[in-house]
């Protein structure tokens, strides 16, 4: 069992301020947009007091990290990324490849002599990217694309000529080709609307909103904050035609291949697939390749997939998604007396990682024991076998089903 140092990500979109919070680190006047805990080669985590990052350590004893299930399904590698997000402004409109896309597309740009961290590419390895999170403050979002008849009714009554262009191909084709078709004209080069079009209808929908007339509140202000971070995108507009998600604490999101969503603000474990690979249509200053998330996207509609906790102990609860390389739990424990001292069995097997959310905790396994406090992470190998905690507080599970 060792305790692990998550690489810190400085996207411009980060808060100044929560991560460090989370951390119990100072704030340094520059945004901490993520800290990922994983074996990811852009960004591993580090092993406090060994010295070797998680891949390292993965390349030299991979059977007593993984045990010999997971490392035979997933060649010897930690199938999942843990990490935590803390968005201050808009995140990229994007969606994220399937596994057999991402594989042909990687090797094509490796082929292509592209290094990795080139600008020019779009995948930065061969594996799709599912992805979960749970809120840990209010987090708003926008994810998948609304009935396009409910879009209709959203640009009803904006009188600007692009939301009546809009509006007309909707009703005239109410369906998943229409919303295609609506979607490409907002982000497409060729098709893509002019700045001040863009402008007109962050202003009808300000406007809007703060009148009182809006049929959908949160869009209209999510699309004039947009208007703010991005001036004249036309994935300003195209939030339009999303679902818009307010998440609680404790609440989940599932967010499967090939949906488009867009993360807005607030702080949340995420956990994902181990991978890197996102393709954008706007709203960022980061390489957009519409034409490449064309292929990737589902334009089916459909509501936002919530996640319901399922409880597993009187003190554990898990996050299942439909996926075969992660799953997230999570461990609340009473500070009332007596409660804190006794030892509770925790859900898992496999290789696991914790991260502390609130109080302290003491984590036995049968390598030992080791403390754990909000803002900490341990990495748990499959070899230590069944786990055992003590104290008060929170944390959350990564593992693999």
């Amino acid at each position: 069992m060792w305790q692990l140092e998550g690489a810190i990500q400085r996207y411009d979109w980060g808060s100044l301020e929560a991560l460090p919070r989370f951390l119990g680190e100072p704030a340094d006047g520059r945004p901490w947009a993520e800290v990922w805990y994983g074996a990811h080669a852009l960004g591993p985590a580090r092993l406090l007091g060994d010295g070797r990052t998680l891949d390292e350590a993965l390349a030299e004893e991979s059977r007593r990290l993984l045990g010999d299930a997971v490392g035979r399904t997933f060649g010897g590698a930690l199938p999942y990324l843990l990490k935590v997000i803390a968005p201050a402004s808009p995140l990229s409109l994007q969606v994220h490849p399937t596994r057999e896309h991402a594989r042909e597309s990687f090797a094509a740009e490796n082929a292509a002599g592209l290094p990795l961290e080139s600008e020019l590419r779009n995948f930065r390895d061969d594996n799709h990217k599912p992805e979960m999170l749970v809120a840990l403050e209010r987090f708003e979002a926008l994810c998948g694309f609304r009935t396009p008849r409910r879009a209709a009714a959203i640009l009803e009554g904006l009188d600007t000529p692009l939301t009546r262009r809009l509006r007309d191909l909707l009703v005239e084709h109410p369906t998943a080709h229409g919303m295609r078709a609506a979607f490409r004209a907002l982000v497409s080069p060729p098709m893509r609307p002019g700045p001040e079009l863009v402008a007109e209808v962050a202003q009808a929908c300000r406007a809007r909103y703060e009148a009182g007339q809006s049929p959908s509140p949160r869009i209209d202000r999510i699309v004039a904050r947009l208007q703010e971070h991005f001036p004249g995108d036309g994935g300003v507009v195209a939030a339009m035609l999303l679902n818009p998600v307010t998440l609680h604490p404790g609440e989940a999101l599932y967010v499967p291949v090939g949906t488009i969503h867009s993360y807005q603000s607030g702080l949340a474990v995420e956990i994902m697939a181990a991978s890197d690979n996102v393709l954008r249509a706007g709203l960022t200053a980061k390489r957009v390749d519409t034409d490449e998330m064309l292929q990737c996207i589902s334009v089916v509609a459909a509501p936002p997939v919530r996640v319901a906790p399922e409880r597993l102990t009187e003190h554990t609860v898990a996050y299942y998604a439909p996926v075969d390389e992660f799953e997230l739990s999570l461990t609340t424990l009473d500070a009332a007396a007596g409660s804190s001292r006794q030892r509770h069995r925790i859900p898992g097997t496999g290789p696991r990682i914790l991260l502390g959310l609130e109080g302290e905790q003491l984590i036995e396994t049968a390598s030992g024991r080791c403390g754990l406090a909000s803002g900490q992470a341990l990495l748990v190998p499959s070899a230590d076998g069944e786990l055992r905690a003590s104290g008060h507080g929170r944390f959350v599970q990564a593992s693999v089903p």
